[in-house]
């Protein structure tokens, strides 16, 4: 993980704080910050999937942002990419065990989803 931190000094829960280094929110923040970081976890949480079917899955992204998103994702160790020698060249991204550890937050906030349409109409 390339992360670079701020130094873990003020905490917003001084009681119940795991005292790291880094906040542990800010590390999580980092992680999945960018407009298209969720989406492709979540859209990767299911099957492996090639760069065109992302693509498919996210029609307002642009290829060059969703290359830097999945090269931000890819060195923070939450996907990885195989790629096949074969012409024309394959590429995959699927989840790796990191990646499936933050499926329960994704699963929550999809439900966080739910509840909000539902109490919003």
């Amino acid at each position: 993980m390339t992360l670079n931190l701020p130094q873990h000094n003020q905490c917003h829960r001084k009681e119940s704080c795991a005292h790291y280094a880094s906040c542990p929110m800010v590390v999580v923040h980092k992680l999945i910050s960018g407009k298209w970081k969720i989406l492709i976890l979540w859209y990767l949480s299911n099957q492996t999937l090639r760069f065109s079917d992302l693509k498919k899955k996210l029609p307002d992204i642009t290829q060059k942002m969703l290359t830097n998103q999945l090269r931000s994702l890819e060195e923070d160790g939450l996907i990885s990419r195989t790629v096949y020698p074969i012409v024309p060249p394959k590429v995959e991204y699927a989840l790796t065990d990191m990646g499936n550890q933050m499926l329960p937050l994704l699963e929550g906030m999809y439900e966080y989803g739910i509840t909000y349409i539902q109490n919003t109409k």
